[in-house]
């Protein structure tokens, strides 16, 4: 009996060690799990385009209107996923986009996507420059909390022949910046560019609004191999959002002018560790307070009962 007792204390022990201990590797492996957090989505804010270039009035206040809910809700970062203006290289455009975002809470990182209004339809290495020059990088990548986000110049994807070597050499970097988010184990890995791969399907025929099915399939055999789920964009100034099996591709309405019988808004974003989820607001629908903990269908909506979003979708447990 008295061996028996000391086996089992033994085993007690010894179960007591790798419990805690296994904890300690599994940190190797796994991170912990983060808080969740919300980003914001501005579009096609594309100063100029209401009035053709005459003036960018609208543009002003719509631009305004939201970094003031930008700094009342204060979300985690903010991605404005192309078309800052509607003139590529129009100075007034470029400087009354700069002298807003400047209001934006400097402790609210602000991440600039190229559009084609940035740097053409067909860009080239001088109008690619140009917009490195006044806004930073065209392709690039950041991290919160096991988050990646990986920004592409899609204008290169769409219309490489003037800028070949550029194309080139963002596709080498996409491949090593996503095994670079495999190897950190990252939770999510999301991009975010101006053009939607596709509207609807992710065999439709090629249009304005979408990137050529030439080099489409295998941008997003890429995407899919590394376990990418979710691409944020813009270009159609109205809502869509489309699936390719796990991926989903979530074009939001334009900040500046609608298209569509559409209206002007915000994509509100959280990130959990189990799945993302997303609602597009109206300007007048934007709520007072977001709660990364509560379903964002479920948030405060200022223009009362029925008036339900535009595109909302939840991906993963939530």
């Amino acid at each position: 009996m008295t061996h028996r007792l000391m086996n089992q204390s033994k085993f007690i022990k010894t179960a007591r060690f790798w419990l805690t201990v296994i904890p300690l590797f599994a940190g190797g492996w796994m991170a912990a799990a983060a808080e969740p957090f919300f980003f914001i989505q501005l579009t096609d804010p594309q100063f100029g385009m209401f009035t053709t270039n005459r003036d960018f009035v609208q543009e002003t206040a719509n631009f305004e209107f939201a970094v003031a809910a930008i700094n009342r809700l204060r979300p985690a970062f903010v991605v404005v996923t192309g078309d800052l203006v509607n003139q590529v290289g129009d100075s007034a455009q470029i400087g009354e986009y700069k002298r807003i975002l400047a209001e934006v809470n400097p402790a609210i990182p602000v991440y600039n996507v190229a559009g084609n209004h940035d740097v053409g339809n067909v860009p080239t290495p001088e109008t690619v420059a140009a917009y490195t020059n006044r806004f930073g990088p065209d392709y690039y990548s950041f991290r919160r909390d096991g988050f990646v986000g990986i920004v592409l110049d899609s204008n290169l994807i769409e219309a490489p022949q003037n800028a070949p070597a550029l194309f080139a050499a963002q596709e080498r970097w996409l491949k090593s910046e996503l095994q670079a988010a495999r190897d950190e184990r990252a939770r999510h890995i999301v991009i975010f560019q101006h053009h939607p791969w596709f509207l609807k399907s992710a065999d439709e025929p090629d249009q304005y609004f979408n990137l050529p099915r030439e080099r489409r399939a295998r941008y997003l055999a890429l995407l899919h191999q590394f376990g990418v789920n979710d691409v944020f964009c813009g270009h159609y100034h109205r809502n869509m959002v489309a699936r390719d099996g796990s991926l989903e591709i979530v074009t939001a309405g334009a900040l500046g002018e609608p298209l569509g019988g559409s209206q002007s808004g915000i994509e509100i974003v959280i990130v959990r560790n189990d799945g993302i989820e997303h609602r597009f607001y109206d300007l007048g629908e934007i709520p007072n307070h977001i709660d990364p903990g509560q379903n964002v269908r479920d948030a405060e909506n200022p223009s009362g009962p029925g008036n339900e979003p535009r595109a909302t979708t939840v991906r993963g447990n939530l």
